[in-house]
């Protein structure tokens, strides 16, 4: 018994594992546990049916993303898709009105890159793992506008967006934190969920799935002693720099 269990969890390892996106963080820097967050699956309806008007919409966004694709709104989106090193300034300093980068505004970095994949894998992997539903680019079989990410991508399921979820979850917070600019950082955080339509790695329909687990996400941290701390003390480095 004890060995079919064993390799039973093996099997799940390998089929699902802990992280569900390829962006994942240190486990050890997350402020919550799964069971703190809401369930995705439960949460969440099913992912449009094929034959419904919901997909004709989830198609008629993918070819807009697709026109859109030589543009600079397009390279944008290209460049939105990179959370590795440095995202953090390249995707919300603007609009959130200073340099957030670890050197510049280390108690913001340190509080946003720690709830990074609380947003980004908590809040999405139930929803994922259970539907693991294909990307735009392998259903339609063309090409999508980030090629090196395809092979990662198609290792873990389309719905939600897991970078969805980050960037709406960042510019929520980043609001708080700064709220006369809250109409600049909501703006972009929607464009960021934007971005994976343009570059064929979501359906619309998981990237407006993806701003739902976001939403829920921050509420939860927000109940979170660890995030409470933290935020407080970006609050406060926000204040200074901003001289108030």
């Amino acid at each position: 018994m004890k060995k079919s269990m064993l390799c039973m969890a093996l099997a799940m390892s390998v089929l699902f594992p802990v992280f569900s996106q390829d962006h994942s963080t240190d486990p050890s820097k997350y402020y919550l546990v799964v069971a703190d967050v809401v369930d995705s699956q439960s949460l969440l309806p099913a992912p449009p049916d094929t034959l419904s008007a919901h997909y004709a919409y989830d198609r008629e966004q993918y070819e807009w993303g697709k026109s859109v694709r030589g543009t600079d709104r397009g390279r944008r989106a290209v460049t939105d898709a990179n959370l590795g090193d440095g995202w953090l300034d390249r995707d919300f300093s603007e609009a959130f009105g200073i340099v957030l980068t670890e050197e510049n505004a280390p108690q913001i970095y340190k509080l946003i890159n720690n709830m990074k994949e609380d947003a980004g894998d908590l809040s999405t992997r139930s929803a994922k793992n259970h539907y693991m539903r294909p990307r735009p680019f392998m259903v339609f079989n063309e090409p999508s506008a980030t090629p090196d990410d395809e092979p990662a991508l198609r290792k873990n399921g389309s719905y939600p967006s897991g970078h969805t979820a980050i960037g709406w979850a960042t510019a929520l917070v980043l609001a708080e934190i700064n709220p006369a600019r809250k109409a600049e950082i909501i703006q972009r955080g929607y464009d960021f969920g934007q971005s994976r339509v343009i570059c064929g790695a979501h359906f619309q329909s998981d990237v407006d799935a993806g701003r739902i687990v976001g939403s829920a996400v921050v509420a939860a941290l927000h109940a979170d002693k660890g995030f409470q701390k933290q935020l407080a003390k970006a609050k406060k480095e926000f204040k200074k720099k901003a001289g108030k």
